[in-house]
């Protein structure tokens, strides 16, 4: 099969037990590898989709231009369904970005801005505030907005999610991922749960994590 261009060959990832690691242990542990995906991570889905949905609600228009705040993946999966369809890409990135970050993305064509990090949120010049701003002065701007855009859970809802359970033939007790955005957990937890309430969530994330309450922080034991 050919596919017709690389938006085609997002998803269906593959499900492999991982040996060494769980050597000993009675369970079987399985990792989904994302990396796989054309752009190299699990965000190559939510771009295209929050894309599409874009175009079919009349929000994003032919020649028009996609700004994004992003410090990475996020960036390549948009910049890459953006090269497919036909659209610019701005992305503005904390200055603590890695240059091959940066490279990467201008290697897809997308412009970068770099803000600095050390303001707050709401400071005019926050990653997030010079997105806002381009955005209004770009004709034909549209950003995604992947923190608040439906479509990211919902990408994990319908693609991710099912993936995981046809691949393990409902045969899963616990969900083990990452927190960024919250769109995988949730997506795929949401997925799961519906088709068996008893599947455990569990959701990684570093020592002093935003979605973590100080008094509740733990390590993995």
């Amino acid at each position: 099969m050919i596919h017709a261009n690389v938006i085609e060959a997002i998803g269906n990832t593959p499900l492999v037990r991982l040996n060494a690691i769980a050597r000993g242990l009675k369970p079987t542990i399985a990792a989904k590898l994302e990396m796989l995906n054309p752009g190299g991570s699990v965000k190559d889905r939510v771009g295209i989709r929050m894309i599409e949905d874009a175009e079919r609600q009349g929000w994003l228009k032919p020649g028009g231009t996609i700004v994004e705040p992003t410090s990475g993946n996020t960036g390549v999966g948009l910049a890459m369904a953006a090269a497919v369809r036909g659209y610019k890409c701005v992305f503005v990135m904390p200055d603590k970005v890695s240059a091959e970050k940066i490279q990467l993305l201008r290697a897809y064509g997308a412009e970068v801005v770099i803000a600095p990090t050390a303001v707050e949120r709401d400071s005019p010049e926050s990653y997030y505030s010079v997105a806002e701003r381009l955005t209004r002065e770009i004709p034909g701007a549209f950003q995604p907005n992947q923190y608040f855009n439906p479509q990211n859970p919902r990408t994990h809802y319908e693609s991710t999610g099912p993936e995981i359970w046809a691949q393990t033939e409902g045969k899963i007790d616990v969900f083990v991922t990452a927190v960024g955005t919250g769109g995988t957990i949730s997506g795929v937890a949401k997925f799961l749960k519906e088709q068996n309430p008893a599947i455990h969530i569990v959701g990684a994330d570093p020592a002093g994590s935003i979605y973590t309450e100080p008094h509740n922080m733990h390590p993995y034991k």
